[in-house]
C-alpha cells in the first residue's frame, strides 16, 4: 500500500474515532495490533480489536463531548504520524485540551501498532476524580 492510501486509512480510523463509531473503530485492526499511550506503564498494551476497544472506551465513553484539532499528518511507507489535540468536556464541567503525536504503522491497510504520546499531567491535572478513579480501575 501507498503511503498515500496509509494516509487515507488513518484519516478514516480518526473519522470513526471521533464519531464514537466503535464498530468501525474496530475494523482498522486485527488480532495481532497492538495500541499504548506511551505515559502509561509499559506492559500496558491493548493487542487486538477488543482490548483497543476497551482501552479506548473506559477513557471516552464517560466524558459527554470531545473534538479533534488535526494539526499535521505526515506518511511514509507504512507509517502516519498525526499531530493533533484533543479537547475533553465531562458533564461535571471540567474541560481538558490534551496535545497528541501518534504514530501508527499499517500493514494490508490495517493499523498494527498506534502509539500515542502525550503529557499524562495535563489529564490529570484537569480531570475530575471520578473519572481518573474510574480509568484506573482498567479495562482488563
Amino acid at each position: 500500500m501507498t503511503a498515500e492510501t496509509n494516509r487515507k486509512v488513518v484519516t478514516d480510523f480518526w473519522d470513526a474515532l471521533y464519531q464514537r463509531d466503535w464498530d468501525r473503530v474496530a475494523g482498522f485492526f486485527t488480532a495481532g495490533s497492538e495500541y499504548t499511550d506511551v505515559p502509561t506503564p509499559t506492559d500496558e498494551v491493548a493487542t487486538g480489536p477488543e482490548q483497543i476497544l476497551a482501552r479506548l472506551r473506559l477513557g471516552l465513553e464517560p466524558i459527554s463531548q470531545y473534538e479533534h484539532d488535526l494539526r499535521l499528518m505526515v506518511a511514509e511507507g507504512g507509517t502516519v504520524v498525526t499531530e493533533h489535540a484533543e479537547t475533553w468536556h465531562w458533564h461535571t464541567g471540567e474541560v481538558v485540551t490534551l496535545p497528541f503525536v501518534s504514530v501508527q504503522e499499517l500493514r494490508d491497510g490495517s493499523i498494527m501498532r498506534w502509539w500515542d504520546y502525550w503529557d499524562i499531567q495535563t489529564l490529570m491535572n484537569g480531570a475530575p476524580a471520578w473519572w481518573i478513579e474510574h480509568v484506573a480501575q482498567g479495562y482488563r
